[in-house]
């Protein structure tokens, strides 16, 4: 099970909006000004990602949960997502290739292949989407926001 921290951003009727971070993974080493890694994860889109989560128990704005969802899952939609295109770019790339014997044929029956199995894998995952096994679910829930309270001792109470 794969485990992920989100912050509800609503609750309405036993499903929850949560909000999840994207973390860069090269954050923390000592390259940070000349790494093209930093750069490529600036120029996303998006620094959060907000889902529909069902739950039962009644949750907080701000309150904190922990999501998981099933490895097998997440593999597999990797796995239709990037492999799907590329079969199909080779696959149709090699089937022109022995059919036309030109490269510009091969070529075109590589890029018909490669949007070819992305259509492909955006049909199917409409399919897998609505599958229990591949939706993520609320493994724990921490204290609402306004519940935590610290208190410190004083200098004079020691």
């Amino acid at each position: 099970m794969i485990k992920e921290w989100a912050t509800v951003v609503s609750w309405q009727k036993g499903v929850a909006l949560v909000s999840c971070d994207v973390k860069a993974s090269c954050n923390s080493c000592a390259s940070r000004a000349g790494c093209g890694s930093r750069v490529l994860n600036k120029l996303g889109p998006q620094t959060s990602h907000t889902i529909s989560v069902p739950s039962a128990e009644p949750l907080v704005e701000g309150q904190k949960v922990e999501l998981g969802i099933a490895e097998g899952s997440l593999l597999g939609s990797a796995m239709l997502v990037y492999l799907s295109p590329l079969v199909g770019l080779f696959a149709l790339g090699g089937l022109f290739q022995v059919l036309f014997a030109t490269d510009l044929a091969a070529m075109c029956g590589a890029a018909l292949g490669g949007v070819g199995g992305f259509l492909l894998a955006r049909g199917f995952s409409s399919m897998l989407a609505v599958r229990e096994e591949w939706q993520p679910v609320i493994l724990s829930v921490g204290l609402p926001p306004d519940e935590l309270r610290v208190e410190t001792l004083s200098s004079e109470a020691r």
